[in-house]
C-alpha cells in the first residue's frame, strides 16, 4: 500500500508549541462522478506520527452530513446544502452531470476545541467509493483554511509569498 492508495490533504502542519485547534474551512472540487466524502480527518498530536492521536468516521460525519449529505439517500442521490452554527457545507455545486461538483464545508471546534502541548498536525483523506464499494483514492481538488489559537513562545511562521510568487506557482 502506497500513499498514493490513500491520498491526503494536508490542513494544517508545522505547528509547534502550545495551543487549540478550533476550526476547519474546505474548498472541495470533487473530480470523479461517484462518492467523495469517505476519507478521514486525522490529528496527530504532540509528536504521534505513526497514527493519528484522533480521527473521525469520514468526510461526512465530521462536517454534519451523514447519510452522503443528502436529505434522503433512498430517494436523492444529490448533496444539499445545510447550516448550523457549527458545522456545515453552505455550498452545494451539483447540477451539471458533465463538470465538477463543488462544496464548501466548514467545521467549528468552539465547545470541543482540540488542545495541544507540543504540536498539530491536521489532514483529510480524500477517498471515495468505486460503484463496488471499495475505496477509490482521489485526485480532488481541496484547498483548507485551519483555525487555532497558540500561546508564546512558538516556532515562527514562515513568510507570506509575494503577489509576485503566489501567482507563479
Amino acid at each position: 500500500m502506497t500513499r498514493h492508495d490513500y491520498p491526503e490533504h494536508v490542513i494544517l502542519d508545522g505547528v509547534t508549541g502550545r495551543g487549540l485547534y478550533i476550526g476547519t474551512y474546505l474548498a472541495w472540487t470533487a473530480l470523479s462522478r461517484g462518492w467523495w466524502g469517505e476519507g478521514e480527518v486525522k490529528f496527530f498530536i504532540d509528536g504521534d506520527t505513526d497514527y493519528p492521536t484522533m480521527a473521525d468516521n469520514g468526510t461526512e460525519d465530521y462536517f454534519g452530513g451523514a447519510w452522503g449529505f443528502v436529505k434522503n439517500p433512498i430517494s436523492d442521490s444529490n448533496e444539499q446544502e445545510f447550516s448550523s452554527p457549527f458545522l456545515g457545507m453552505p455550498l452545494a455545486f451539483n447540477k451539471d452531470p458533465q463538470g465538477p461538483r463543488k462544496f464548501s464545508l466548514y467545521r467549528w471546534h468552539v465547545i470541543d476545541s482540540i488542545g495541544f502541548s507540543r504540536d498539530i498536525k491536521v489532514t483529510i483523506q480524500a477517498l471515495g467509493w468505486w460503484p463496488n464499494h471499495r475505496f477509490q483514492p482521489l485526485t480532488d481538488d481541496i484547498a483548507s483554511v485551519a483555525y487555532w489559537y497558540q500561546l508564546e513562545p512558538h516556532q515562527p511562521f514562515s513568510d507570506f509569498p509575494t503577489l509576485r510568487d503566489r501567482w507563479d506557482r
